[in-house]
């Protein structure tokens, strides 16, 4: 296990602060990041975010440290653009997010208990609720503070946790499958009398909606389930591109029952 060094790390982050420094020297710095602003940077932000993702799914210890790095890289670059503002700086940020987790954890650094990580978390969103009614930062809705610019799957799941510890769930997961049913039925219905595409979008939305739900239920993260499907799918198409290539086929030209059997070579393939 790595050991801990405060020293060092002090020393390291303030030769990464000095360089975030340097990069955006109006004199000496680096022409792109002198262009850029907390808008053009975001893209990149979210970027990292995900390749820190991929580096947990791939179980890559020394990608996870290269790309926790560039994360990190993230964080300085908008705490440096809020200094040049005049609004807070890096310690700031270090501060805030210091006094956050000594705040939100009482049951560590302080005298409250907690039973188990589920009482954990209902406990954190609890504090979470009240730091934003201090804030005046709520219309008193128990889905205030759920980001817009989360991930569609993502921003769902939080809305439905969100709403179910209002009391407002079903009471057994037959209730979610059978609305899931009522979704798929409904959609079924609006394509057979076919209905506006605005209408049958509104009813597939409708259905993925349920289904995310269900993944809830089931404690799974859709995010997850559904970049694993792709994930899937995808080695399964390569394997049956590789099949049709191996046969001197174009996929294009191959009948519905060739890519079928394709398909079904693809699934039996070791790891899918």
């Amino acid at each position: 296990m790595a050991q801990d060094n405060n020293e060092h790390d002090s020393g390291a982050i303030g030769e990464l602060l000095a360089i975030m420094a340097r990069l955006r020297d109006p004199q000496h710095g680096c022409p792109w990041d002198l262009e850029q602003d907390f808008a053009s940077v975001i893209p990149y932000t979210l970027e990292e975010a995900y390749e820190v993702a991929e580096a947990v799914r791939l179980n890559d210890a020394g990608e996870l440290c290269d790309e926790l790095g560039d994360l990190l890289f993230q964080v300085v670059f908008h705490a440096r653009m809020a200094h040049e503002r005049d609004w807070f700086n890096f310690a700031d940020v270090v501060a805030a997010i210091n006094s956050k987790l000594v705040r939100r954890h009482p049951h560590v650094f302080g005298d409250e208990t907690v039973a188990d990580a589920r009482a954990q978390t209902e406990a954190w969103e609890q504090h979470k609720a009240g730091e934003r009614a201090a804030k005046g930062a709520t219309g008193g809705s128990a889905l205030d503070g759920v980001p817009l610019a989360l991930p569609a799957l993502a921003r769902a799941q939080k809305i439905q946790r969100r709403a179910a510890r209002t009391g407002f769930d079903w009471d057994a997961i037959e209730g979610v499958i059978a609305k899931l049913d009522e979704e798929l039925a409904e959609l079924k219905a609006a394509l057979a009398a076919r209905e506006a595409p605005e209408r049958v979008q509104e009813e597939l939305g409708d259905l993925m909606f349920s289904t995310v739900n269900l993944a809830r239920w089931l404690d799974a993260d859709a995010e997850t389930l559904l970049r694993d499907a792709s994930g899937k799918f995808e080695a399964r198409f390569r394997q049956v591109e590789a099949l049709a290539k191996q046969e001197q086929r174009e996929l294009r030209d191959c009948s519905l029952q060739q890519l079928e059997n394709y398909w079904q070579i693809a699934k039996q393939h070791p790891g899918d």
